[in-house]
C-alpha cells in the first residue's frame, strides 16, 4: 500500500464540515477507491471554538489558511473559504508554489484568476481540481475535461443556480410573487440574506465562464458575458408563459459561432415539453451539444453540503490516483499556455423568438402604433394577446403580450425604443428570450 496522501482543509463551513464527516463515515470505501490511504491531517478556520458537529481535535490546527497552504504536513490543500481575492487566492498560490496539489470549490476566484493558477499548477506538475465549483455534485467538469476527448462542442447551456430555479419553480407551482418566493428561499437556506449575487445572475455567469473555457479551449472571460437576472420576473410573466406552453428558466448559454464565442445569462422561455423545462426546485442541469454524441444532459443536486462535498472528495480521488502513477492532465482540458484568446461573437445578443409584455395606455391607435414599429424593424409577430385586466392594474391601462418569430435582439431593442418615444408605455417593457431545446 502506498504512503498516505495527507489533506489540509481551509474553511470549515457547510462544505468543509461535510467533507470531514463523509471521510469519517466512508474511510474504508474511499481507501479502496483511491488506491492508497488518504488522511485529513490539518485544518484552518476563523473560529476554533465554533460548534460544527464534527471532531477537529485530532487535526493540526492552523489559524490562517496561508500557514496551512505552505505546511510540510500536507500534500493536498483544499480551499473552501470563498471569495475571489484575499486569503483564498493568496493561499492557493502559496500552496502551488510549495508543491501541493489544490482542490477548490471557488468559482468566483477561478473565473478571475483561473488561467494564472492553471499555468502555475502545470508548471509545477501539480493538479488544480475544481469539480465542486460548478453545479455542485454534477460531474460536468470531469466530463468536459476528460470524457469528451475527440468531440467538438457547439453549445453548452444550463440551469446553474439552484436559488433562482427554486424561486421560478415556486412562482409557477404556488402562484406566489417573486418577493414571497425569495423570502421562502431564504427561510429554507437556499438563498443568502443578501441574495443579489444569485438572483442578478452573477453566480451563474462565473460558472458559465469556467464551462466556456473547458468546452471551447479559450481563456476564461467573465467580463464578456451578457448578464440579466430574474428580479424583474413577475407572476404575470409566469402565467402567460404557461398559457403559451413555456416555462421561464434562468439559463447560462455559451455558443460557438463563425465569428467567436457568445456567452449570455438571462431568463429564458423554454417549451414545457423540453427536458430542461422539467428541471425544478434547487436542481441544476447542464446540456452539452456535441458532434459525435448529440446532446448530453447532466442533472442533479447543484448545491448543499453533501453534494458539494461529494465533488470535493471526487477531486481528491483523482489526485490520489495520479499520486500513484504521477500523471497529471491540464487544468482546463487544454494546457493553460495553449488556451486560445477569447473572441467575442460579432452578434452578441440572442437571435430567436421573443416574449414582450407591454403595459400601455388604453386608447385608440395603440395597437396600430405597436404593429407599425414592429414592421419598421422587420419583426414578424406570431401572436398578440391582450391580458385580462387585473386588480392591481391602473385604470385606463392594459397589458399586451407580443410573441415574435425569430428575429435579432437589436431589432427588438430598436422597436421598443420607438414605442417608448411614442408615449404609449405605462412602464418599462418586459422582454424574455424564447429558446427551443430538445
Amino acid at each position: 500500500m502506498s504512503e498516505a496522501l495527507r489533506i489540509g482543509i481551509a474553511g470549515l463551513g457547510t462544505v468543509g464540515s461535510a467533507v470531514i464527516r463523509l471521510f469519517d463515515e466512508k474511510v474504508e470505501m474511499l481507501t479502496r477507491q483511491y488506491g492508497c490511504p488518504v488522511q485529513i491531517v490539518a485544518v484552518s478556520a476563523r473560529n476554533r471554538s465554533r460548534e460544527r458537529n464534527i471532531n477537529v481535535n485530532s487535526f493540526i490546527w492552523y489559524d490562517s489558511p496561508e500557514e496551512l497552504a505552505v505546511s510540510a504536513d500536507i500534500d493536498v490543500f483544499v480551499e473552501l473559504i470563498g471569495g475571489e481575492t484575499g486569503s483564498a487566492c493568496r493561499a492557493i498560490k502559496l500552496a502551488l508554489e510549495a508543491g501541493h496539489h489544490v482542490v477548490t470549490a471557488n468559482k468566483a476566484l477561478l473565473a478571475r484568476h483561473g488561467v494564472e493558477l492553471a499555468q502555475l499548477a502545470e508548471s509545477k506538475g501539480l493538479l488544480l481540481n475544481f469539480e465542486a465549483a460548478v453545479a455542485g455534485g454534477i460531474p460536468v467538469i470531469k466530463v468536459l475535461r476528460e470524457s469528451l476527448s475527440g468531440s467538438s462542442i457547439s453549445r453548452i447551456y444550463g440551469i446553474l443556480n439552484g436559488t433562482c430555479n427554486y424561486i421560478l419553480t415556486q412562482m409557477e407551482e404556488e402562484g406566489l410573487s417573486f418577493e414571497e418566493c425569495l423570502k421562502n428561499a431564504q427561510a429554507l437556506g437556499y438563498a443568502e440574506s443578501d441574495p443579489t449575487f444569485d438572483i442578478e445572475g452573477n453566480d451563474t455567469a462565473h460558472k458559465l465562464a469556467l464551462l466556456t473555457s473547458l468546452a471551447f479551449g479559450t481563456i476564461i472571460s467573465p467580463e464578456n458575458i451578457y448578464v440579466e437576472g430574474i428580479s424583474n420576473i413577475s407572476l404575470a410573466d409566469i402565467r402567460m408563459a404557461d398559457e403559451l406552453g413555456y416555462r421561464i428558466k434562468l439559463l447560462g448559454v455559451a455558443v460557438k459561432t463563425d465569428t467567436g464565442i457568445e456567452q449570455r445569462v438571462h431568463p429564458t422561455m423554454v417549451p414545457t415539453s423540453s427536458v430542461i423545462a422539467q428541471v425544478k426546485g434547487v436542481t441544476n442541469a447542464v446540456a452539452i451539444e456535441t458532434d459525435l454524441l448529440g446532446e448530453l444532459l447532466l442533472s442533479g443536486a447543484g448545491a448543499g453540503g453533501n453534494a458539494t462535498a461529494s465533488a470535493v472528495i471526487g477531486d481528491i480521488a483523482d489526485i490520489a490516483k495520479s499520486h500513484l502513477c504521477f500523471q497529471h492532465g491540464p487544468v482546463f482540458g487544454t494546457p493553460a499556455n495553449a488556451l486560445k484568446p477569447y473572441i467575442k461573437a460579432a452578434v452578441r445578443f440572442h437571435a430567436g423568438g421573443y416574449f414582450i409584455r407591454l403595459g400601455v395606455y388604453d386608447r385608440t391607435g395603440v395597437f396600430a402604433s405597436l404593429a407599425k414599429r414592429m414592421a419598421e424593424n422587420d419583426i414578424l409577430l406570431k401572436s398578440i394577446v391582450q391580458q385580462p385586466v387585473v386588480e392591481t392594474q391602473a385604470q385606463g391601462t392594459k397589458t399586451i403580450v407580443l410573441i415574435t418569430h425569430q428575429t435579432a435582439e437589436a431589432a427588438v431593442r430598436r422597436a421598443l425604443a420607438a414605442i417608448t418615444q411614442d408615449g404609449n408605455l405605462v412602464d418599462k417593457a418586459q422582454i424574455i428570450r424564447i429558446e427551443r431545446f430538445s
